[in-house]
């Protein structure tokens, strides 16, 4: 269980460095990994953390904490990201975090802390203090400051001697050869080359950045030639390659800037400005423009933020590519497609040269302005086919739509924060980022007052992330901002949005009849177009609901059935799963156990493919709810524990809502009636025990189980 990033290269070397921070696991529950940037902290880090992982019951959670800025409190929301914590309330986020830990064992990788130490310093306190099952490894240039960190300090890699006749097998040696060889197929250690390998790795310090930039450029020139740069490149050392990016570099010319650079170690830096110096002109500029990027991109926003006139746009793959070949950018498809990122330090030396080219700022409003354009076309797609998709595609653009807001708030352009915040809707409220919603969306309404219809968007979108954390006080009062916003407003599709808005806190906060008078104003209208197009989806699922809760079941039916027509018209995935739902919830109330387990099944399918885990808690609940209307008590047992099992990953379980836990409860009294007390744990451990993808795909099957596994210890359930 957990989300360690992949391991892409072999790690070379190190066996002395795994075993010693292993060593200091069992001593220690903050473990500290320092060194030079370059050094290789992050590689040494993910290897510890997979081999420890198996070891702690509840995973190994990766934090990248680069894309982060400092002082912003954001430390402890990249956690409850990292981690299955689904909890939306308004609580502090560290609080939240705390709670869900405690009482877990469980493994925090916290990758990148430099800029962050007194927030991982404070952070750190806090969670090993709230929670003992749990251990912290941490990488950073320096150390965290607290009593209980044990720091291990990261060498580079040992070289070998000039007279050393085993050269090819020095760890250093090896990195550099089998690097090389990426660059240069076949390449290899010969008698020929052995020993100006051997001084490479010595000029180089065996630092393992710079021996990777090195070996990059070995299919440029051989061995001999590239150690005489390196040589010519530390009599002038601290180089800046020249202030112009289009224009080869002044030898004279040096270092410097109104703040200071970053503490990059002697070799490190030789091999940066080397590499640098080697790129083209145009592949500097195009380094120091990427460098705005927080996280990954991909090949349209480097075409977004690079193309100009001193950089055609037909250019930009051929950049791309030559960067990523000097090891400059690092290549990684996933699931959304090809992506790209720059390790931190030559982030760092990137983002020096666009500070000295005058170009920082109008490069992070290219920045800022893809990714308004991209939010927009993903608020009008949102609605359709293809929703798994832009599920992930904009789940991988998260930092950069946080860099984005951050850099218009920063520049107090309150309009553009409000209109990406309102058109980010779908993003606070149905992929899980409501915090993050408000967090934005409360400083730009508070920039810029003026009123207009993306003023009145902001309001909407801020009042339903205020729902998704149940916070009606603030979402009503979100409502009549919004209705006095659009009163005067001809979008059809606006009264639908004022409706969902107030009958969806009104609902949430108990008041189910007045909840039906108000979204009643859905049953009379048809969707179409307009700047809320999701609002007549909204306010249906949420008029299923009430339904529901006042008991009116048969009514519920015909409202989830009109929504899931609808939604099965537009290929629709998101509201289509809620609405199938209600159809089991109103199913299960009227009495017709197989029909409500059909419509869940379907419910949980949409839920899976947009990797909803809240959702698939509750539809495997109500699953289980059916199984035990069916009189198949051993199934209900077996899926309530499937459903145990996803709801720990995610903090409260049923959200705490009465109803949910109510029927939970109900569901869990009757299987063990039906079963006896031991057949009802074995059934349930059986569930819980279960891979939890396998557990899934077991419910999606119209049968039950074909056997039961034996009971283990574990819930008692």
């Amino acid at each position: 269980m957990g989300n360690l990033p992949r391991e892409t290269v072999r790690l070379v070397g190190r066996r002395a460095e795994l075993a010693q921070v292993g060593q200091t696991f069992r001593r220690s529950r903050l473990v500290t990994v320092t060194g030079v940037g370059g050094v290789g902290k992050t590689r040494l880090a993910r290897r510890v953390a997979g081999e420890v992982q198996p070891g702690f019951a509840d995973g190994a959670w990766w934090v990248e904490l680069s894309p982060l800025s400092a002082g912003r409190g954001a430390l402890p929301y990249a956690i409850a990201e990292a981690l299955p914590l689904a909890d939306q309330t308004t609580r502090p986020m560290l609080e939240v975090v705390a709670e869900y830990l405690a009482g877990r064992d469980l493994l925090l990788v916290w990758d990148t802390c430099e800029h962050l130490v007194e927030d991982c310093r404070e952070t750190a306190e806090t969670l090993l203090a709230a929670a003992p099952g749990l251990r912290i490894l941490a990488t950073s240039r320096r150390p965290l400051g607290l009593p209980a960190e044990e720091v291990v300090t990261l060498e580079p890699l040992p070289v070998p001697e000039a007279d050393d006749a085993a050269a090819e097998g020095n760890d250093a040696v090896v990195l550099l050869t089998e690097r090389a060889a990426e660059a240069v197929p076949g390449f290899a250690v010969t008698d020929a080359n052995r020993g100006e390998l051997a001084a490479l790795c010595r000029r180089l310090e065996g630092l393992p950045l710079a021996l990777e930039l090195a070996a990059a450029r070995l299919r440029e020139m051989p061995p001999a030639e590239l150690n005489q740069r390196l040589a010519d490149r530390y009599t002038t050392l601290g180089d800046t390659d020249g202030a112009d990016c289009d224009a080869d570099p002044p030898p004279s010319s040096r270092l410097r800037s109104s703040r200071e650079g970053p503490p990059w170690h002697q070799a490190l830096r030789t091999a940066i400005g080397w590499s640098h110096q080697l790129c083209t002109p145009a592949e500097r500029l195009a380094w120091a423009r990427l460098s705005v990027f927080a996280g990954s991109f991909d090949m349209e926003a480097a075409r977004r933020v690079l193309a100009d006139e001193r950089l055609p746009i037909a250019q930009v793959p051929h950049l791309v590519a030559a960067l990523v070949q000097d090891s400059i950018l690092e290549w990684t498809p996933t699931g959304a497609g090809e992506r790209y990122r720059m390790l931190d330090t030559l982030r760092e030396y990137g983002a020096f040269w666009l500070h000295e080219l005058g170009e920082e700022r109008t490069v992070r409003r290219r920045h800022r302005d893809h990714y308004l354009v991209l939010a927009r076309a993903a608020d009008a797609a949102w609605i359709g086919p293809g929703q798994a998709a832009l599920y992930d595609g904009m789940t991988a653009e998260h930092a950069n739509l946080r860099a984005a807001l951050d850099f218009c708030l920063a520049e107090g352009d309150g309009g553009t924060a409000l209109e990406m915040g309102g058109v980010l809707w779908f993003f606070w409220f149905a992929c899980g980022f409501a915090r993050d919603g408000r967090h934005y969306l409360d400083r730009a309404l508070a920039l810029d007052p003026a009123p207009g219809p993306t003023r009145a968007k902001a309001l909407w979108a801020c009042g339903i992330a205020a729902i998704a954390q149940g916070d009606t006080e603030t979402s009503s009062r979100f409502a009549t901002a919004f209705r006095a916003a659009v009163a005067d407003d001809t979008d059809r599709t606006a009264p639908l949005a004022a409706a969902y808005l107030e009958g969806g806190s009104l609902t949430v906060s108990g008041h189910q009849t007045r909840a039906a008078e108000v979204l009643d104003v859905s049953a009379h209208t048809r969707p179409c177009r307009g700047r809320y197009d999701a609002a007549w989806f909204l306010a249906r699922a949420a008029r299923a609901f009430v339904h529901v809760h006042l008991g009116q079941f048969a009514d519920a039916l015909a409202v989830a059935d009109d929504l899931c027509a609808e939604c099965g018209r537009r290929g629709e995935t998101w509201a289509r799963a809620w609405g199938d739902y209600m159809r089991a919830l109103a199913a299960l109330g009227l009495g017709r156990a197989e029909e409500a387990a059909t419509h869940a099944r379907t419910a949980l399918d949409g839920k899976r493919r947009l990797r909803d885990s809240l959702g698939i808690a509750m539809a495997v609940d109500l699953l289980a709810s059916a199984a035990v209307a069916a009189r198949n008590a051993a199934q209900a047992a077996r899926f309530l524990g499937v459903a145990e099992r996803i709801w720990r990953t995610l903090g409260t379980p049923q959200m705490g809502m009465p109803e949910l836990v109510a029927a939970r409860r109900a569901c869990e009294a009757e299987a063990r009636r039906l079963l006896g007390d031991d057949a009802y744990k074995a059934a349930f451990h059986g569930g819980y025990h279960t891979d939890p993808d396998a557990g899934i795909a077991e419910a999606l099957r119209p049968s039950g189980p074909s056997h039961h596994a034996p009971a283990q210890p574990g819930p008692t359930g």
